[in-house]
C-alpha cells in the first residue's frame, strides 16, 4: 500500500510540476501577443503625436556635441532579436507572466507619457549609407520623430538586461552581455533617435518595472514571506508617500526653468513613492537585499536617493557618538559600519539588520557576514527576530567577535542584543533585558510595542523550553 501511496504522490508531484511549465507554444504565443502590443500602442502614441498643431522638442546645450555614428544602428536594431528570444527563456508559468508583466509596465507607462506630453526629436539626422542607411530607412518606415521621453527603448533594454544577466553564467559571456546592451544604450543618443533626457526617464521606468515584478530565485519563488503591514508600517508609508508627493510637486515647479533639478526631484520622488509602497506592505524582503547585503543593479539605481538619504542620517545622528557600545565581550551593537570602521574595532562578524541600506563593508574572507533584513521603525516578526538572535548565537559560538547593527545602532539592533542577553542570561521580563543594552548604549530606543514583542519572544522561548523538558 504505500508503494501504492508513494507512486500516487509522485504523479501528482510531476503533473503539478507539468502545469507550472511554460510550453514553447505558451511562449511563442506571448511573444505574439505582446508584438501586438508594442507596434499598436506605439504606432498610435506616433500617430496622436503627427496630428498635434505643433510639438515641442527638448535638449540640452551639449546635445549638440554629441556624434552621429551610424553603425551604432545595429546595436539599436538589436533589442527587437533580444525582446523576441527573452520569451524563449522562461521555463515555468509564473516566470513567464512577471516577464510580460515586466514589458507590459514598461510599454503602457511610457505610452501613457507619449501621449501626456508628446516631444520629438529636435536634430537633423545626417544621411547613412550602405547597411547602416538600408536599416535607417527600415526603422523609418515604421517610426516617427516623436515618443519620446521616457524612452521605450532603454525602459526595455534595463528590464531584458536584468533578465538576460540573470540567465548567464559564464564570465565572458556576462561580460560580452554588458558590452553589448551598453552599446544598446549608447545608440539611442548616437544614431539621433532620443535626446538626452529621455535616457534617465527610460531608466527609471524599466527600473519601475523590475521592482513591481522582480526576479525570483528559483529557490525563493514566494516573495515577501516577511511581509508584517501593520499600524506602525502603514503610518510610516503615508508618510513617505507625502514626502513622494512633495518632492514630485518640486519637479514639476522646476520643469520650466531647471530641468536638470526636476530630474532629481523626479528621481527623489519616485525612489520616495517605491519605499512608501514596501513599507505600506511591511515587506523589508521588497528592498531586495541579498544574502551578501547587496541590492541588485536596478534597485541600487532606483533607490540611490533614498539610499544616500539613509546614509547621511545613520551618519548625522551618530556624528558625535560612531564607536560601536560593547555589551559583552564578543558582541557589540552599533551603525552600519565601512570597511574602515570594522577594521578599527576589530569585528570579524557582521549581523545586519538593516533592508533599505545595502552592506558598506566590503566583501573580505576573514568577515562573517549574515543580513537579516528588518525594516526601520517597525517592530519585527517573532520569525525575523529569533534569525537574529540565532544569527547572533551562531557566530558568537564561533568564537568571533560581532557587531551587530542597524542604521543608527539605537533601534534594531538594542532589539536584538536584549533578546540575545535574556536568552544568554535566562531573563525572563522584556525590560530587564532592554535595561541591560541601556545600561552600556544610553541612547537606546524602544517602544512599547517592542517591549511587548520583545516579552512574547521570551514566553514563547520558555514555553518551548517546557514542553521539551515534558
Amino acid at each position: 500500500m504505500s508503494d501504492v501511496g508513494s507512486n500516487a504522490r509522485d504523479l501528482a508531484a510531476r503533473r503539478a510540476a507539468s502545469a507550472d511549465d511554460a510550453s514553447l507554444a505558451l511562449r511563442v504565443g506571448w511573444l505574439a501577443v505582446m508584438g501586438a502590443v508594442f507596434f499598436s500602442t506605439y504606432g498610435f502614441a506616433n500617430w496622436l503625436a503627427a496630428h498635434r498643431a505643433s510639438v515641442p522638442t527638448f535638449a540640452f546645450g551639449w546635445e549638440h556635441a554629441i556624434p552621429f555614428v551610424p553603425w551604432t544602428i545595429v546595436p539599436y536594431w538589436s533589442i527587437d532579436l533580444f525582446y523576441a528570444l527573452s520569451f524563449l527563456l522562461w521555463t515555468r508559468r509564473d516566470d513567464l507572466s512577471d516577464h510580460v508583466k515586466r514589458l507590459l509596465t514598461v510599454q503602457m507607462i511610457s505610452v501613457a507619457c507619449f501621449i501626456a506630453w508628446p516631444l520629438r526629436f529636435g536634430f537633423e539626422r545626417p544621411e547613412a549609407g550602405h547597411l547602416a542607411g538600408a536599416l535607417f530607412t527600415l526603422l523609418a518606415g515604421f517610426d516617427k520623430p516623436y515618443n519620446q521621453a521616457p524612452s521605450l527603448h532603454i525602459g526595455l533594454l534595463v528590464v531584458l538586461w536584468a533578465v538576460y544577466a540573470r540567465h548567464l553564467r559564464r564570465t565572458a559571456s556576462r561580460v560580452a552581455l554588458h558590452l553589448w546592451f551598453a552599446a544598446i544604450g549608447v545608440s539611442v543618443l548616437t544614431t539621433y533617435q532620443h535626446h538626452a533626457i529621455d535616457v534617465p526617464t527610460g531608466a527609471a521606468v524599466g527600473c519601475l518595472a523590475l521592482f513591481l515584478f522582480p526576479l525570483r530565485d528559483a529557490a525563493a519563488r514566494m516573495p515577501d514571506v516577511d511581509a508584517m503591514p501593520g499600524a506602525a508600517s502603514r503610518r510610516l508609508a503615508r508618510r513617505y508617500a507625502l514626502a513622494a508627493l512633495v518632492a514630485a510637486l518640486g519637479a514639476i515647479a522646476c520643469v520650466p526653468g531647471a530641468v536638470g533639478c526636476a530630474l532629481l526631484a523626479g528621481w527623489g520622488a519616485l525612489a520616495l513613492a517605491c519605499v512608501a509602497g514596501i513599507y505600506w506592505r511591511g515587506a523589508p524582503g521588497a528592498f531586495r537585499k541579498d544574502a551578501q547585503g547587496h541590492f541588485p543593479p536596478y534597485m541600487r539605481l532606483l533607490l540611490a536617493p533614498t539610499i544616500a538619504g539613509a546614509f547621511v542620517n545613520s551618519r548625522a545622528w551618530t556624528f558625535r557618538r560612531p564607536v560601536p557600545a560593547r555589551i559583552d565581550a564578543r558582541v557589540s551593537i552599533g551603525r552600519a559600519p565601512t570597511t574602515g570602521e570594522l577594521h578599527r574595532h576589530g569585528f570579524d562578524a557582521l549581523v545586519d539588520l538593516t533592508a533599505e541600506m545595502p552592506r558598506w563593508a566590503a566583501r573580505d574572507a576573514s568577515l562573517a557576514y549574515v543580513a537579516v533584513p528588518q525594516l526601520d521603525l517597525v517592530v519585527p516578526s517573532a520569525q525575523q527576530l529569533q534569525r537574529a538572535v540565532d544569527a547572533l548565537a551562531r557566530l558568537h559560538g564561533d568564537g568571533r567577535d560581532v557587531l551587530v547593527c542597524c542604521a543608527l545602532g539605537y533601534g534594531r539592533s538594542v532589539l536584538c542584543a536584549a533578546a540575545w542577553i535574556a536568552m544568554r542570561r535566562g531573563l525572563r521580563d522584556a525590560r530587564a533585558a532592554l535595561d541591560a543594552v541601556r545600561a552600556v548604549q544610553p541612547h537606546a530606543v524602544w517602544s512599547d510595542a517592542v517591549v511587548a514583542a520583545l516579552q512574547d519572544w521570551i514566553d514563547r522561548g520558555a514555553a518551548a523550553m517546557r514542553n521539551g523538558a515534558g
